[in-house]
């Protein structure tokens, strides 16, 4: 069986690297084409990745990025259309709900070729974002999808896709959180040198919705500086960019640094105190580690992290912010609780294809 596997983004490149592991343990007669977008070019964003995860490099790399959604979507479904014709895979597998999903979906439906879906029945119900209407389309071209919890099943069946395709396999990324906990290393940065573990806080910063509206960018970051702890910031190039043109400045307690590898990033999460961030992967992961997360964002796909407290959602407002900082550093986060399974979904994704 040949598996061509598209990944752009960097949490794709975390979420493959397991599934791909999986794929090389328990099965002889499986192939992987792995075909690298380039949604994420910048080398800190994407080449490190390959490197620190021990993925094979990519068979192929079409180097499309910096573009509109319409122009990277439609850029990348006219490579990856070629790129089948020669590979003629069993399967075409996507993860997330990037601009590189829903291009290699797109791409496969229409040659015939079957779209399997890791991550599959995710729903902010904010159709205004991207990924949004990613996720949503990709789950209705798949005809394997491989959802995380059991409200990500329920959110396909209440749009009327039911019955065998649809498998609850857990999250792939809590299989990478237990594998890489023990290989995380401290970043070698001098502006974190005096951190201990517990006394700062981490943030990340990177969604349109936040970045190109002034408003929201400079409420968040308002919020951050009436926070009484340092905060750790690493900056994705999105938001360094709109910052720079709205002319807009760090508060005093943010110490910024440029974006991390992963490796790097699980040390970040595991030592620090308490979380903020407005990327779906850093609430989950945040969790796995056992911290506390406030969510930049009006809404969140990741629903059973706010039911179970772990998690609160405080939209860009400055007092949202200060309030539930206060609240969520008693923020008990227990190991009982597990709405992602066991740690071992990437072998049911292996099974199910």
């Amino acid at each position: 069986m040949k598996v061509v596997t598209v990944v752009g983004a960097r949490p794709q490149f975390i979420k493959a690297a397991v599934v791909s592991r999986a794929l090389l343990k328990y099965r002889t007669d499986v192939r992987e084409v792995l075909v690298h977008t380039g949604q994420h070019y910048d080398a800190n964003m994407s080449d490190v990745f390959f490197d620190e995860l021990d993925i094979p490099r990519p068979a192929h790399h079409l180097g499309i990025g910096g573009g509109t959604h319409g122009q990277n979507t439609g850029r990348m479904i006219e490579q990856i259309e070629a790129l089948l014709v020669t590979e003629k895979p069993d399967w075409m597998l996507v993860y997330g709900d990037t601009d590189s999903t829903l291009a290699g979906a797109l791409a496969a439906s229409k040659l015939h070729i079957p779209v399997a879906h890791v991550e599959a029945g995710l729903r902010s119900y904010n159709r205004r974002m991207p990924e949004e209407i990613n996720r949503v389309l990709t789950d209705h071209l798949a005809g394997l999808l491989l959802v995380p919890s059991m409200g990500a099943s329920d959110n396909l069946k209440s749009e009327g896709i039911v019955g065998p395709s649809v498998r609850v396999v857990g999250d792939v990324m809590y299989d990478a959180a237990l594998y890489y906990r023990e290989k995380a290393r401290r970043p070698a940065i001098p502006v974190l040198g005096d951190l201990h573990d517990n006394d700062f806080a981490l943030c990340t910063i990177h969604r349109a919705e936040n970045t190109d509206d002034r408003a929201r960018l400079g409420g968040i970051l308002d919020g951050l500086a009436a926070l009484p702890i340092a905060v750790v910031l690493p900056l994705h190039p999105r938001t360094r960019a709109r910052m720079v043109s709205a002319g807009i400045s760090f508060p005093d307690n943010v110490r910024v640094i440029d974006p991390v590898g992963y490796l790097e990033m699980v040390w970040l999460e595991a030592h620090c105190r308490l979380v903020l961030t407005d990327s779906g992967g850093v609430q989950k992961e945040a969790y796995f580690h056992g911290k506390p997360c406030i969510t930049l964002r009006d809404e969140t796909e990741w629903v059973e992290l706010v039911e179970i407290g772990a998690n609160c959602i405080v939209g860009a407002s400055p007092q949202a912010i200060q309030q539930a900082f206060a609240r969520m550093l008693t923020c008990e986060i227990s190991a009982s609780v597990q709405p992602y399974g066991t740690g071992h979904a990437a072998e049911r994704v292996t099974e199910a294809l």
